[in-house]
């Protein structure tokens, strides 16, 4: 018989994979009537030096940790931000396309952040419906979220009983922590530029461990 029982202290589940989902660094601003430069139609401005100072941030809080992949997107400030943590532990980042940011149709390369700081009535029904389908053009929040279970999902599946470091984009960080909690979809957009989230993934299970981690900032 147990004559004592301690509280419970989470253990990572046989075979899951832990992921560090970090957000990229500040990137270059948005200037009125010019476009950044694209991939794939959506916008891929580089790091702005703050970004930069970041990225090698999150390089230094991470460095001494058992990390044994890291995972960038189709985006070059995924890449820049990853660089120093692949130098620093000597890992080639990978690739998965499905975590790249979500698609803002006819407001991506730019216009959406003059739109949002404009308070545009789209920008206003995309936040009040917590549907990225508001904006012309973009994918829905459904899409959104499919893809990014189906990239997360991947990336788990190839490193069971591994750490990972993930570098994403905000919409990607919020969709995933809104997956794993069931919360509303923007319930978690918003996360800092450069700041560290943590999913444990367990076969389709996913566990939120850590969110918007800046104390390395």
């Amino acid at each position: 018989m147990i004559k004592e029982a301690r509280q419970h202290r989470f253990v990572l589940p046989e075979g899951a994979a832990d992921l560090l989902l970090i957000r990229h660094g500040e990137t270059q601003a948005a200037v009125r009537g010019q476009s950044f430069p694209m991939v794939e139609g959506q916008g891929d401005p580089a790091l702005r030096p703050e970004g930069e100072a970041q990225a090698l941030a999150v390089a230094e809080r991470l460095k001494r940790e058992p990390i044994r992949g890291i995972w960038v997107t189709t985006m070059r400030r995924t890449q820049q931000t990853a660089a120093p943590l692949a130098e620093a532990l000597g890992l080639e980042p990978r690739t998965e396309r499905d975590l790249r940011e979500v698609h803002l149709g006819d407001w991506d390369g730019g216009e959406y952040r003059f739109r949002a700081s404009e308070n545009d009535p789209a920008f206003i029904r995309a936040r009040e419906g917590h549907e990225w389908g508001e904006i012309p053009g973009a994918e829905t929040t459904a899409e959104l979220h499919a893809r990014v279970r189906r990239g997360l999902l991947r990336v788990a599946a190839d490193h069971p009983n591994e750490l990972v470091a993930v570098v994403v984009h905000g919409g990607v960080v919020g969709a995933a922590m809104a997956l794993a909690t069931g919360a509303a979809p923007f319930a978690f957009n918003g996360a800092a530029n450069g700041s560290i989230s943590r999913l444990v993934i367990h076969q389709e299970r996913m566990i939120v461990r850590g969110f918007n981690d800046v104390s390395h900032l």
